[in-house]
């Protein structure tokens, strides 16, 4: 079994366990931490049927009680209406302090957990347990817990690190292939952004046949991101490449039709289309991405103009009284983040050129 621990500055400590089969022993891993009565236990309509009376069960003989709380599946339920109906849950089933929550899920339900664990009696202890790649390689990982506003996605939340994440490969092979190929984006990600070995793993080789070794080192990646900066003063920003663009077409979907993962693709291209033009990016790198996305069945364009996609971007989490910082990639594997001005955007990404851009990497913010 792959032990890794992320310490972060209130020297609380994550241990993240991957293994394949770990599923079969989340009741003693969580046991051997916690000797609390209660567990909140919270899953979806998708991933319950499949793993939640198993989960249960071994909690239930490692002596707890546990009270379940199943949702809808799907990133609509990721709002503040369902936030607080989990809430309220665990305050009808006499959580107290000492007690914890479980995620059992995607992305879309360790946020919410998360989030609801960090405000719950102003904060209980949570455990992640991630049944999809995006969530096994990018959010279960590192203390992030949101939900969205109809202003923008992942608006309202916490840091609030898990104390436990159990990933486990094998509970892939229930995932349909749209919800493998939507985690690659994360992944695809992280070989753009740290990792030019990742990257070229996943121009050659098929990532089915390397998914442990690709998890590991997606987790290994971000556990030393946030570990250098935990509440995203600086380096943890760089997780963000291809977010600003692909968090606005979500928006324009309403959250639903195009999944987190094409989004981020479709937004790593647009960003690294932008900056090749400009120059900052080492020429041939988006053609690269192109091919590495194709390649694992994700988009790389949204039918939204480029107009309505950055009208989008106004709620982005990142912007700043001036403008919106952007991550971007010297070539494969180098990042930093470029702060752009609101008055630039549009001819950041060839809106409006009709002026010369005023731009060199000599502006940039490294890391």
């Amino acid at each position: 079994m792959k032990e890794l621990c992320v310490n972060v500055s209130d020297n609380s400590i994550s241990n993240i366990y991957i293994e394949n089969g770990l599923v079969s022993k989340a009741g003693k891993l969580i046991k051997e931490k916690f000797n609390c009565k209660k567990i909140a236990l919270v899953s979806d309509t998708n991933v319950y049927p499949i793993y939640g009376d198993i989960i249960k069960s071994q909690l239930e003989n490692e002596g707890y009680e546990v009270f379940t709380y199943i949702f809808k599946a799907g990133e609509a339920s990721k709002n503040t209406t369902e936030l607080v109906k989990i809430v309220e849950f665990m305050a009808q089933s006499g959580l107290t302090r000492e007690d914890i929550a479980v995620a059992l899920g995607g992305g879309v339900c360790g946020d919410m957990v998360g989030f609801a664990a960090a405000v719950f009696l102003r904060g209980i202890k949570f455990v992640q347990i991630p049944t999809s790649l995006l969530a096994q390689v990018d959010s279960s990982v590192g203390g992030k817990t949101a939900v969205d506003l109809p202003q923008g996605k992942n608006l309202c939340g916490a840091f609030h690190q898990p104390s436990i994440v159990i990933i486990d490969p094998n509970v892939l092979s229930t995932l349909s292939e749209h919800f493998f190929s939507d985690g690659m984006g994360e992944v695809i990600k992280y070989g753009c952004i740290k990792s030019s070995s990742l990257f070229e793993l996943l121009e050659k080789g098929n990532a089915k046949d390397n998914i442990t070794e690709i998890i590991t080192e997606c987790v290994s990646i971000k556990r030393q991101v946030v570990e250098n900066d935990e509440k995203e003063h600086g380096e943890r920003a760089l997780l963000n490449f291809g977010h600003t663009c692909g968090h606005a077409i979500e928006k324009l979907w309403n959250f639903e039709t195009v999944s987190h993962g094409e989004a981020v693709g479709m937004g790593m291209v647009m960003i690294t289309h932008a900056s090749e033009d400009l120059g900052i990016t080492e020429k041939g790198t988006t053609e690269r991405i192109i091919k590495v996305l194709e390649k694992n069945n994700l988009k790389i364009s949204d039918s939204h103009s480029k107009k309505e996609i950055i009208s989008a971007m106004s709620g982005d989490k990142k912007r700043t009284g001036s403008g919106i910082k952007f991550v971007m990639i010297d070539k494969i594997g180098s990042s930093f983040i470029n702060p752009i001005k609101y008055e630039d955007i549009n001819k950041t990404f060839g809106v409006d050129r009709r002026r010369k851009y005023e731009h060199s990497k000599n502006s940039k913010v490294n890391i």
